[in-house]
């Protein structure tokens, strides 16, 4: 059986769990990092809440990532030293180019707009 590909996933709403959920069902796939965004206050009481993604990762015992700046070089060391051969991005922020091009196959970003009518990374559900 071949080596599965070495895959960090990259997303924060919960949009983008059903695709960390079906990458993590491949056996060519082995997800080694979720990077997804920081902790934000949320509800009356403004606790600190993690993403649906971040919730979904630590539920698989995957390690996560949560740079508030993308082009920090000690972020960016950290995630080299997942040696990923790609990156799939779901309903996150804009990369740049050394993040994105870092694995050996480079960056996909799965967006699910419809344009020009819904706009953003997360499809809304509201009017």
């Amino acid at each position: 059986m071949p080596v599965p590909l070495r895959i960090v996933f990259m997303g924060t709403p919960d949009f983008a769990v059903p695709t960390l959920e079906t990458l993590l069902t491949l056996p060519e796939a082995q997800v080694v990092a979720v990077i997804t965004g920081p902790d934000r206050p949320a509800g009356r009481g403004r606790q600190l809440q993690a993403s649906a993604v971040k919730q979904a990762a630590l539920a698989h015992g995957l390690p996560v990532l949560q740079p508030t700046n993308l082009k920090d070089p000690a972020f960016q060391a950290e995630l080299k030293r997942y040696a990923a051969d790609l990156q799939v991005v779901v309903a996150f922020r804009m990369l740049p180019e050394a993040v994105w091009s870092m694995p050996r196959l480079g960056s996909v970003n799965i967006h699910a707009s419809l344009l020009p009518q819904y706009r953003g990374a997360a499809p809304s559900t509201g009017p």
